[in-house]
């Protein structure tokens, strides 16, 4: 059985280890932890884990963030992945940094990678896993703030975290979306003696 396990992000050394390339980070931790590596194919960068006798086919996007769904469908006719075995990793301003929910449908919730898979797919019936990545910017620095780089102290709080989500994605896997839901959803929020983000930034009006 085969998975298409989709990270999102932009292409280039001027993205890496931004905000908005979580997903390229956390798949990048997952091939390390799998001692694997990453290939580049059409559409995008491609590795293979084996879990418990599946096929998880880890993407990396070369197409750009807003183009997203062009890589993810290439892949899914390619492999012949059904819909409800797609998981997309994105970052959510809308979460705190580091909290992590996963749905198994939904609209973009303002996400342009999101929105184009689901254009080109033509449907929102697929996994999403929404990494939190706050919203500490001042009026008017949005793409700034989701193009930034992670700061350190938010990269020591991330790490552990990342984790999780490599567990969440095996989970997936192996005992579905439902299940996974409700073993990790509530394990995912941030506690609220935790914090991530300094407490003198201005948040977003």
């Amino acid at each position: 059985m085969k998975y298409l396990i989709v990270g999102l992000g932009n292409i280039g050394d001027g993205y890496a280890d931004t905000r908005h390339n979580i997903g390229f980070t956390v798949l990048d931790a997952m091939a390390k932890a799998s001692n694997t590596s990453f290939t580049d194919k059409r559409y995008g960068s491609i590795c293979q884990v084996k879990i418990k006798g599946r096929t998880l086919i880890l993407l990396k996007p070369s197409t750009f963030m807003n183009l997203s769904g062009n890589a993810v469908r290439y892949w899914i006719n390619k492999e012949n992945i059904p819909l409800g075995n797609l998981l997309v990793i994105v970052d959510d301003l809308a979460l705190p940094t580091g909290s992590i929910r996963l749905r198994s449908k939904g609209g973009p919730g303002g996400h342009n990678g999101l929105a184009h898979i689901s254009e080109i797919l033509s449907s929102n019936d697929y996994a999403r896993l929404r990494i939190g990545i706050g919203n500490n910017f001042r009026k008017g620095n949005q793409v700034d703030y989701v193009l930034g780089a992670w700061t350190n102290e938010e990269k020591n709080f991330l790490t552990p975290r990342i984790s999780i989500v490599i567990e969440m994605i095996k989970s997936f896997c192996t005992s579905g979306v439902e299940l996974t839901m409700t073993a990790f959803n509530k394990t995912g929020k941030i506690p609220k003696n935790e914090k991530a983000e300094p407490e003198d930034q201005e948040k977003i009006k």
